[in-house]
């Protein structure tokens, strides 16, 4: 009987997620320079920062179609994970269990998974 309404709510919920609009970003050189190895994701960290409220609200399935998958994706405490894309070449580069230093996007996604957070800095989170 439950199931009777829970299976609606949740196909509506998932039917309506937000798509981001990236215009700007070649997605497919992004998707291409895995890690940032290749130095193509360099040329779009100020237009990935003036997006970052574009980037809030989108699912973490539809941030792997648009943005491939993470270079390194972390869980969190109370079912969340990070996603973290480096935007420069690092340590990572060479050995991917290297730990890096590089400059990095970060994504926090909820429980829900959808994106609540979209952080620049350093490596990943600690």
């Amino acid at each position: 009987m439950k199931i009777k309404y829970i299976l609606p709510i949740i196909c509506l919920a998932t039917a309506c997620t937000k798509q981001p609009k990236l215009e700007g970003l070649d997605l497919e050189k992004w998707k291409a320079d895995k890690g940032g190895c290749l130095g193509e994701r360099t040329q779009n960290i100020d237009k990935l920062k003036s997006l970052k409220e574009e980037i809030k609200g989108v699912s973490s399935n539809d941030i792997d179609d648009y943005l491939g998958r993470p270079d390194v994706q972390q869980l969190a405490d109370r079912n969340q994970e990070y996603y973290v894309y480096f935007l420069e070449k690092g340590k990572h580069c060479e050995t991917l269990q290297e730990k890096s230093d590089a400059q990095s996007m970060v994504l926090r996604f909820s429980a829900m998974g959808m994106a609540t957070e979209v952080t620049f800095q350093r490596g990943v989170p600690k």
